[in-house]
């Protein structure tokens, strides 16, 4: 039996944003509180180093992804070097943790709509959304493309704002909050859990980028992926810095950092 290809919908536009969207998500949005409070001010730190590790990785499997842009990713490369055993566990894996990961998002959903509507079942919101996300996979790869570059500008476009917004108030202190960067050591110093607190919240981290692994997957769907894939690639340490290290930098000089989510 002849074996189909993948259908190369995916653009190049579709793919640098999907590359700052993926790594945007309930881990920024919702789970921050939960890392603050395990290494105080130092989460920018734990972010950075976290970026940088999940940086190297990337580019490993961009290359591999650049040389030979097939369906399976990492699960064929795995399977190609290393043999069938390795291969299965990498999909099998990979699957799984997806599996959990997805339920933790379509939660995050639940729980963001009952806040705001708390007539609305969690479970209901919930579905929903899970219903949505699947029905737009099962279109075509371009309208996941499509989706996802809207989406994940919708993302950039309030975490800019943001701090944007969170810098003006640092800056001018127009309502007398406790807004300066003496926040960074005033509540029990840079790293007031120590080193164990650092290495705890580089554990939560690593979940808050899970997702950027997609462009390695997405390149038996690209449309140009020897430009493309590369590109997205190298500019994944500037967004990590920008979005993820800039943000938590303004929200710890704007709010002392043991009472964030309080």
């Amino acid at each position: 039996m002849a074996r189909k290809n993948l259908k190369r919908g995916l653009k190049n536009r579709h793919l640098q944003m999907m590359a700052l969207g993926s790594a945007i998500g309930t881990g920024l949005f919702y789970g921050s509180a939960s890392t603050i409070a395990l290494t105080g001010p130092s989460v920018m730190l734990a972010y950075l180093v976290s970026g940088i590790v999940i940086y190297f990785i990337m580019r490993m499997l961009g290359e591999m992804s650049v040389h030979e842009p097939v369906a399976g990713s990492f699960s064929y490369y795995a399977t190609k070097y290393w043999g069938g055993f390795p291969g299965f566990l990498a999909g099998w894996n990979y699957w799984y943790c997806y599996i959990m990961v997805s339920m933790a998002e379509i939660t995050a959903v639940g729980i963001y709509v009952n806040y705001w509507w708390p007539d609305v079942p969690q479970w209901l919101s919930a579905l929903i959304c899970l219903i949505v996300i699947t029905a737009i996979n099962l279109i075509n790869v371009s309208a996941y493309g499509e989706t996802e570059f809207w989406m994940a500008l919708v993302k950039v476009v309030a975490i800019l704002s943001m701090i944007v917004l969170g810098a003006y108030l640092i800056i001018t202190n127009p309502l007398g909050y406790p807004a300066n960067i003496s926040n960074l050591w005033n509540y029990g110093g840079f790293m007031p859990n120590g080193v164990w607190g650092l290495a705890m919240a580089c554990v939560v981290v690593m979940f808050s980028y899970g997702g950027i692994e997609l462009l390695g997957i997405t390149a038996g769907e690209a449309e140009d992926p020897d430009r493309s894939i590369p590109k997205a690639i190298n500019q994944v340490i500037w967004r990590i810095l920008i979005f993820y290290v800039g943000t938590m930098f303004v929200l710890m000089c704007l709010w002392p950092w043991n009472q964030v989510g309080m």
